[in-house]
């Protein structure tokens, strides 16, 4: 980036996951960083990986990062703009609430330096050892400005965005809070779900368990105190789309119950619709792909072996999976290609002696 105009200080208030990783990614980038938090255990800790400075700065902070919980985002986000000049931002996964909440707290003159932020990056571990500098790499992360933000409070938490190597998308906090719901809210309580249903399962039944039902469960394991806050926080958005998610679920047990084969085709082919509109690589439109899949055996060295063999083939692999399953001596895993280049990828492969199969 050139012409960057955040250079700190940034005091980042809350030294968890993300936190962390936002006061590493900047430290990275030679920006200045101080943390604070209650929990000094957490403080200690992202200090210690090089996260920032524990402390508030002496003089003036240029930036606010607030990274704390959803019940107290709004306090934080109020008290920084009282207790300091520069401009403040979160991180947090709902917006409306707590702009709602600040609104009433602050003067107009102090509500102008907020501009409320969501990166869409984080991990089903929490704390600052799950931190990392390259978290938002690649990421989405929302800008979302009320209607009396400053021109050039939004522009430094959009480069905020941009130094931690996120690509910012603005939106209004409605309009925000209606896009996380949908992409991230929604899918996690339907995930957690269908967790559930697994929760005191037979032993026989689930050892039947392959990649398909860890993909759909995987984001279940979130902290469930934290996700409290989350859905309680965004109740319109996600009770809104969870109704239409019921109306699915009511026209699928009425195909299931009445035999209908053309209405389980329609319902499934939505659902193949939407996997389809998800953007992949930089935001770009799904092409249609394909898997190889390789079997790859349990020990030191054969993914590095796999991978170089692809590399010398000059095959772009679009994404990876592993399924590995326990009691079996290898892993099957699936490499996502365009659909055209999916059977040279096979026949190259086989002929470097691997196991390969569509």
């Amino acid at each position: 980036m050139t012409g960057t105009t955040l250079t700190g200080p940034v005091l980042v208030v809350g030294a968890g996951l993300l936190g962390t990783s936002v006061g590493l990614a900047l430290r990275a980038r030679g920006v200045e960083v101080f943390l604070h938090d209650t929990n000094a255990e957490h403080l200690r800790t992202a200090s210690g990986l090089g996260a920032g400075s524990p402390g508030i700065p002496e003089r003036d902070v240029q930036l606010v990062v607030v990274a704390v919980p959803p019940d107290h985002l709004a306090s934080v986000i109020a008290s920084q703009l009282r207790d300091t000049a520069g401009v403040v931002t979160d991180v947090g996964s709902v917006k409306s609430a707590p702009l709602a909440e600040v609104v009433e707290t602050v003067t107009p003159e102090e509500l102008e330096r907020y501009v409320g932020s969501h990166p869409m990056a984080g991990s089903e571990r929490s704390g600052p050892l799950a931190a990392s500098a390259a978290l938002f790499d690649g990421r989405p992360w929302a800008v979302a400005p009320h209607a009396t933000s400053r021109t050039d409070a939004v522009a430094l938490v959009t480069e905020l965005a941009e130094l931690c190597g996120a690509t910012a998308f603005t939106f209004s906090p409605e309009e925000h809070d209606e896009a996380v719901a949908r992409t991230s809210h929604v899918p996690h309580v339907v995930s957690a779900l269908v967790a559930g249903a697994l929760a005191g399962a037979p032993a026989e039944h689930l050892a039947l368990s392959g990649q398909g039902v860890r993909d759909v469960t995987r984001i279940a394991a979130g902290d469930p105190a934290l996700w409290q806050q989350i859905l309680a926080a965004n109740a319109p958005a996600v009770t809104g789309l969870l109704r239409e998610v019921r109306d699915g679920l009511d026209a699928l047990l009425d195909a299931l119950e009445t035999g209908s084969r053309p209405a389980l085709g329609e319902i499934l082919g939505r659902g193949v619709a939407g996997t389809t509109a998800i953007p992949r690589k930089h935001g770009q439109p799904a092409t249609e792909e394909a898997g190889v899949f390789v079997r790859v055996p349990d020990h030191p060295g054969e993914l590095a072996r796999l991978f170089g063999d692809v590399g010398e083939i000059g095959i772009n692999v679009e994404d990876v999976r592993i399924d590995h399953d326990p009691g079996r001596p290898y892993g099957l895993l699936e490499l996502t290609v365009a659909a055209s280049l999916a059977d040279p990828l096979l026949e190259a492969l086989t002929g470097r002696g691997w196991l390969v199969h569509r």
